[in-house]
């Protein structure tokens, strides 16, 4: 089975850099540049994952979460932010995120994130 994962962030460059590595453990993706591209992606399309940024122009990422869970998705979601903030953090968390990393993301650490959440050994 294919693990398909949407990458969601304002930055051209922070979103291939997640994509290479992701493409490099064998996991398929697709790229959104905000919130509401990524919320009309994930209300289209299945995804076993999603990676989503905190600050971006038209949707937040807090924003996004949110507006996913009101549809019922219940699709795993990692933000990854340069926002360390406790507060932040507890918004992730509260919006619905399943994990809070702050960047620079570990290649190695990500994927194994990655896998925990979707059980993959």
């Amino acid at each position: 089975m294919a693990f398909k994962v949407l990458i969601v962030d304002d930055s051209d460059m922070v979103r291939h850099f997640h994509a290479n590595i992701l493409k490099s453990a064998g996991f398929d993706t697709e790229q959104a540049i905000d919130g509401m591209d990524a919320l009309e992606k994930a209300v289209r399309s299945s995804f076993s994952l999603i990676l989503c940024d905190l600050n971006m122009p038209r949707m937040d990422g807090i924003t996004f979460i949110k507006e996913l869970r009101k549809t019922g998705k219940e699709t795993p979601v990692i933000i990854i932010t340069t926002q360390e903030e406790a507060e932040n953090r507890r918004k992730g968390y509260m919006s619905g995120a399943n994990l809070y990393i702050t960047k620079p993301v570990k290649p190695e650490e990500l994927i194994i994130n990655i896998k925990m959440l979707l059980g993959i050994s």
